[in-house]
């Protein structure tokens, strides 16, 4: 069997537990959709909403709502990894050059203005919907892949990479978005404060400071609690912080590779015990290797190895429990048919999609990009739909979006409507388009 390149590897291992953390999320969503809709919905709310937790220190006071410390906490972490995964993209990803970046970044573009402004057009004649215009602009990668994983063969890997490209530059332009328009006021004494606490981390990092935890501490206790004052949305910092992390290794490739080669030999050549239990030398060994281990890996691809099972297995379905649970008290026809829902669903399902193949086919016919090896036009298609899934982050900006409580929930369901649409139609195109040709691994990863 040929050598396949070591990052496929990870891109595989990346889109596999996506598509597990999509079936979970799936199933998050409709626990908290039947559980809101019970006899039990008292007690959804009363866990959510009105049990309050947190600590008070001093003149610090931060107790909230469970739901509260999910969207600003436990979110700001999923944002931190989000930004981990920005940055190792940017460095040696699929966005780390024009030739790879530029399709999945047009399509990303299009993909959030297109629907932006099917939205607006759509409730143009209600001003005081308007400010919604950013819910239709995302992509749920976690559902889209784990769809596509449904289809097994049927799509190639190059397909998934091209979505998560996609879906990864598309989380970059809703960062974007919240940063500049869901900020309501700033108070630019606790701004600066953060700035500060981000101005050490930056400067650790160029003093070559590679321990986690130190960036951990500062993270938390300076830059995001800093933020949750500031006005400005807490997930911002987790972007920030995670931009600081370290992407250089302590050793080089080659002197790695010279230290593992004398390392495995010391070990081959060790005197064996005649019992299980390793040696003093043979352990000595093994934790010179762990040592290096560390050395040669980046305090960002540790970070996001380690962040990542925690943000798609435990993060995104708990925040799907706790914001997907739509009690519906009124008609769901009128809710389903409200400007706001329409809007959402014009821009999720049609807004994406045209946005998505209309910026990708600019791109393909000017020559100043091409379809990724073993995907054509009819797997781009369907893709374009699966992109209309904007579930979370959707749900996510809706909160942001709106004060009203009433304008919230007909949000979720024209979310909840138009990823459903969106994914049944991307899911039937695709399972009636034929297998492309099987593609050359070492290409692709060239």
């Amino acid at each position: 069997m040929k050598n396949r390149p070591i990052e496929l590897y990870g891109i595989r291992k990346f889109i596999n537990e996506e598509s597990i953390g999509g079936v979970i999320l799936i199933i998050s969503t409709i626990i908290a959709l039947i559980w809101a809709n019970s006899a039990w919905y008292d007690s959804y709310h009363f866990i959510w909403h009105d049990l309050k937790v947190g600590y008070i220190w001093d003149k610090i006071e931060l107790v909230t709502s469970l739901h509260d410390w999910i969207n600003d906490g436990l979110m700001a972490l999923f944002f931190f990894t989000v930004g981990l995964e920005i940055k190792r993209e940017i460095i040696g990803g699929e966005l780390s050059s024009m030739k790879k970046a530029s399709l999945p970044i047009a399509a990303a573009i299009g993909g959030m203005i297109v629907p932006a402004v099917f939205y607006a057009i759509v409730v143009s004649q209600n001003p005081e919907y308007s400010h919604g215009w950013g819910i239709p602009m995302a992509t749920d990668i976690a559902f889209a892949l784990g769809l596509l994983a449904m289809l097994g063969k049927r799509v190639p890997i190059s397909l998934k990479i091209f979505l998560t490209a996609l879906a990864i530059a598309d989380d970059l332009g809703a960062v974007l978005v919240i940063a500049f328009f869901y900020t309501d006021s700033i108070i630019f004494i606790d701004l600066v404060y953060g700035a500060v606490f981000l101005l050490v981390l930056i400067i650790a990092n160029i003093m070559g400071v590679r321990k986690t935890i130190f960036y951990g501490l500062v993270g938390i206790l300076g830059v995001w609690t800093a933020f949750i004052f500031s006005g400005v949305h807490a997930t911002i910092a987790g972007v920030l912080i995670a931009l600081t992390i370290p992407a250089r290794p302590k050793i080089s490739d080659r002197a790695c590779f010279n230290r593992l080669t004398t390392l495995t030999k010391r070990f081959k050549d060790a005197q064996p015990n005649d019992v299980t239990l390793l040696t003093k030398e043979q352990s000595h060994i093994l934790s010179e290797i762990e040592v290096l281990n560390k050395e040669a890996h980046t305090p960002l691809q540790r970070l996001e190895l380690a962040m990542h099972p925690i943000t798609t297995f435990f993060i995104l379905p708990l925040f799907a429990l706790s914001n997907a649970g739509v009690h519906i008290t009124g008609n769901i026809t009128e809710m389903i048919f409200h400007p706001i829902s329409i809007g959402i669903m014009v821009g999720l399902v049609g807004g994406k999609f045209l946005g998505v193949l209309l910026f990708s086919t600019l791109m393909i016919k000017f020559k100043l990009a091409k379809l990724p090896e073993g995907v054509t036009w009819k797997h781009l298609f369907g893709v374009s739909f699966l992109a209309g899934i904007g579930f979370t982050m959707s749900m996510f900006i809706s909160g942001l979006a709106f004060e009203d409580e009433a304008y919230k929930q007909i949000a979720k369901v024209g979310i909840m409507c138009a990823s459903v649409i969106a994914a049944i139609i991307g899911m039937v195109w695709l399972s009636m388009t034929k297998p492309a040709e099987p593609v050359n691994i070492e290409e692709l990863a060239d």
